[in-house]
């Protein structure tokens, strides 16, 4: 198999000597009677989907997907036995003998049969594939469907980059909730329908969709629900068979005539299912470049190497091991050279594409859908692959990156709660797999920033905008029935994509903290913001809440939490107020909160409500005014957490954003120190929750002794500084515990 040329000459003897002969009479009979029973359920010359199925396919540790062939749109008895009989030699195709070379199975002890069932008009339709498991980073509570417009292949062969929905598997089990937690639009602007012209096994064309389709999701929310929770219990039935959890990869389709879906496939996945979740390795880009292209990520890792661009299977003798190979799109034939690249890059396809399948048993980095990166990159450059986030980059030059790899199962659990600070929700579910205790910060701006990238304002006032403004905002905002839901739901999936990966741990989501100047930078901003002086002092946090010319776009905050909360079942979402400088714009961000269906345990004590439904708001100590009337601020909220960053720069009177005085910013001065005693004391004394979710103590470890010395709660830390941190803080606690 390393002879290229020499593989695809024996491979294509032995299948066309196979296609050659007839099959014995008996068998032939058979085929035909058991098609005649076919037409008579299904009706005369019905459609059938002629699939292969080899007995080594989908064993745990192995993947055939895409090894041997399947027929689609077969009609007739004659075109059936032609279709069985080259599925049958899809068995030595060039990339299955390849495979089962490296897997060390033995050709001729892995049989194969072939399945004909009653073809799903699809065509006409919807069809997908579906995952009970994050194909990316192995996150086990979700379920990932994708689907397209017309028949299923394009979606397999990564052709075209379908919609995308996520949904959260445990709130499947709750009556009543809609736990999708997140939907993305895909371009799907090819489909492959039946052709009426010619008459072969493969009676199949691909057409350009219509700008509607285009422009709108393949299922309805009822749709993506209903194959999740087939998807939840074909998954149970195989783990329960099998002893132990067995993640699933579905193919299912959907009857354009009819309506009715279908599961038309299942198989075991096989890339997570025995993977040890207790080894964590993260990788760290170092330096920072404006990416050459960017798509959809495959794999959490990096790898540098030199570029190689083929466009033709044909030419894959042309790649040299440890090259990265970009491409337009690969499909099983690229499998060889696949297998020797340090990463691939693709112009077509999405997460469930042949690249990123291959890709991720592999252990590669892959960059599926960049739309142009065969054009972008040049044959011979050397070029880093990054795919750490959801979105891949790959950047000109060899870039510094780091490897750290730990074992989860050997770090201590100190009785302080270690927690995470979480930017973007598409790192959550990798991030999870760190020892935490939950969420001490995610930050609804970085979401907005990411996700929507458009100031709710100008969504609120769509209508008297500019027409140049609507435009931008009309393509950002596709899929949804307006604008308002657009903002609402995308930040709804940034919260509940982070509140299902820490679930049931507590994630403390912070409202919008945009300054000023940050808010203009959205799409529409300049029109709604003032240019301020000193941002970081002005109109932020809660003084914006309230005001009438910002009032409404918190609202959509407030319904938002109120959907993860209620609608999805997420209750481990805790709300947190930023920069709140008085007690009186504290009582009225509760109000404006409860006119949108939020009861916090202060609105229901003022109004003498029951206490059903309740939800705990924390409210961020960062400002000195916050420490000395602690007991105020205590009064109205349910624990605070300190931002040791702002609180640094106002205890000190400094410009955070000025470098000419940055050598003073310390949270190790003693006023900060002060401060910082002094409301843990009293939240302690309350019996309310009282953390950290600033830089300090990733920078510095021996402010993270002096917080532990205190007895806080909780330190919420980045990512790449939890496990040190961690072992840190038990050496101290059990030092302390010695005195």
């Amino acid at each position: 198999t390393k002879n290229l040329a020499d593989l695809a000459a024996r491979g294509k003897f032995i299948r066309e000597s196979i296609r050659a002969k007839e099959f014995p009479s008996d068998l032939t009979a058979a085929i035909l009677s058991a098609y005649k029973t076919f037409e008579v359920r299904y009706g005369k010359n019905a459609d059938a989907a002629v699939r292969s199925s080899a007995t080594a396919e989908d064993l745990p540790g192995a993947s055939f997907a895409g090894e041997h062939e399947t027929y689609l749109g077969i009609r007739g008895g004659e075109d059936v036995l032609l279709a069985v009989r080259a599925a049958m030699a899809s068995l030595f195709t060039d990339r299955a003998i390849s495979y089962r070379v490296d897997k060390k199975f033995d050709h001729f002890k892995v049989a194969l049969s072939v399945g004909v069932q009653k073809m799903v008009r699809s065509d006409k339709g919807v069809s997908g594939v579906m995952f009970t498991v994050d194909t990316e980073s192995g996150f086990r509570d979700v379920i990932l469907i994708n689907g397209v417009w017309g028949l299923g292949e394009l979606i397999v062969q990564g052709e075209v980059t379908p919609d995308e929905f996520l949904v959260w598997k445990k709130g499947l089990k709750n009556a009543g909730s809609t736990p999708i937690v997140d939907k993305r639009l895909g371009a799907k602007n090819r489909k492959m329908v039946y052709s009426s012209v010619g008459k072969n096994i493969k009676q199949t064309k691909i057409i350009q969709t219509t700008r509607k389709e285009r422009d709108r999701f393949v299922l309805s929310n009822k749709e993506i629900l209903k194959l999740a929770r087939w998807g939840a219990l074909i998954e149970e039935h195989y783990s329960k068979k099998n002893g132990a959890w067995t993640p699933m990869d579905m193919e299912w389709a959907k009857d354009g005539e009819s309506g009715e879906l279908f599961i038309v496939q299942a198989r075991p996945e096989t890339v997570h299912a025995g993977r040890d979740f207790s080894k964590v390795r993260e990788f760290a880009l170092l330096e920072k470049k404006t990416p050459v292209v960017k798509g959809a990520s495959v794999g959490s890792s990096i790898a540098t190497g030199r570029a190689r661009i083929i466009l033709d299977a044909k030419n894959v003798g042309q790649f040299r091991k440890g090259e990265v190979l970009v491409t337009d799109m690969t499909d099983p034939d690229w499998e060889p050279i696949m297998k020797i690249a340090s990463a691939i890059v693709t112009d077509k396809g999405g997460r469930t594409s042949h690249a990123a399948i291959v890709s991720r048993e592999l252990g590669i980095p892959a960059v599926v859908g960049t739309e142009n990166a065969t054009r972008r990159i040049v044959t011979g450059e050397v070029v880093t692959v990054d795919t750490t986030g959801s979105d891949g980059a790959v950047y000109a030059g060899k870039l510094r990156f780091r490897v750290t790899e730990s074992d989860v199962k050997k770090i201590p659990k100190p009785k302080t709660h270690i927690m995470v600070n979480v930017a973007m929700p598409e790192t959550a579910f990798e991030t999870s797999f760190l020892p935490n205790s939950g969420v001490g910060l995610a930050r609804e701006e970085f979401i907005i920033a990411s996700k929507i990238g458009i100031h709710p304002m100008a969504l609120i006032n769509f209508k008297k905008i500019a027409p140049k403004l609507q435009k931008i905002i009309r393509k950002k905002t596709r899929g949804w029935e307006n604008e308002i839901q657009f903002y609402i739901d995308n930040l709804v999936f940034g919260i509940a994509k982070i509140g299902t990966a820490f679930y049931p741990h507590p994630v403390i989501v912070r409202f919008s903290d945009f300054k000023t100047n940050e808010y203009r930078t959205l799409v529409g901003g300049e029109a709604y913001e003032p240019e301020e002086e000193n941002p970081m002092i002005g109109w932020r946090g809660a003084s914006r809440y309230y005001d009438p010319k910002f009032k409404p776009a918190f609202l959509l905050e407030c319904k938002a939490i109120k959907k993860v909360r209620d609608e999805i079942g997420l209750r481990n979402v805790i709300p947190m107020v930023p920069f709140c400088r008085t007690t009186e714009e504290a009582m009225s961000t509760l109000e404006i909160m409860a006119s949108a269906g939020i009861t916090t345990n202060y609105i229901a004590e003022k109004r003498g409500l029951a206490k059903k439904n309740i939800t705990p708001v924390y409210v961020m100590c960062e400002i000195p005014s916050n420490v000395l009337l602690a007991d105020k601020f205590l009064d109205i909220f349910d624990g605070m957490s300190i931002g040791s960053n702002d609180l640094t720069q106002l205890a000190l009177g400094l410009d955070r954003d000025s470098g000419i005085v940055s050598h003073v910013a310390n949270e190790n001065n003693p006023a900060v120190r002060k401060l910082i005693r002094e409301v843990i004391k009293k939240c302690r004394a309350r019996k309310k929750y009282i953390g950290i979710c600033g830089q300090a103590p990733s920078d510095y470890p021996e402010f993270a002794d002096f917080l532990v010395g205190e007895g806080i709660e909780s330190i919420s830390l980045n990512s790449d500084t939890v496990i040190p941190t961690t072992i840190r803080i038990a050496k101290q606690e059990k030092a302390m515990k010695r005195r």
